[in-house]
C-alpha cells in the first residue's frame, strides 16, 4: 500500500451520482473517489435499497474499495471532473 495516499474513514451516498463517495489523500490534494451504487450492488449480490444497507455493503467492501482506488490513482485514472470511479 502507498503510504503517500490515504484514506479518511469519511463516506456519504451521493444521491445524484446513485454512488457513494469516498475521498483520498494524496500530497495534500482531496480526490474524490467513488463507486456506483448499482457496482456495489453487483459486490453483494442483494439491491441496497437504504442509505444504511448501501453504507454497510460500503463498509464490508471498503479494504478492496481502497484499493482499486489507489490504483487508479496511481494510474491516473481520472474522469474529465477529476474523479476516481471503482467498479
Amino acid at each position: 500500500m502507498n503510504q503517500n495516499i490515504l484514506f479518511p474513514d469519511l463516506q456519504e451516498v451521493d444521491t445524484e451520482k446513485c454512488a457513494v463517495r469516498f475521498d483520498a489523500q494524496q500530497a495534500g490534494s482531496l480526490i474524490a473517489c467513488f463507486i456506483s451504487i448499482v457496482d456495489l450492488e453487483k459486490r453483494e449480490r442483494v439491491a441496497l435499497n437504504t442509505e444504511e444497507a448501501i453504507l454497510a455493503a460500503f463498509a464490508g467492501n471498503r479494504f478492496d474499495l481502497e484499493e482499486l482506488a489507489e490504483e487508479a490513482i496511481e494510474e491516473e485514472d481520472f474522469n474529465a471532473s477529476g474523479e476516481i470511479w471503482v467498479r
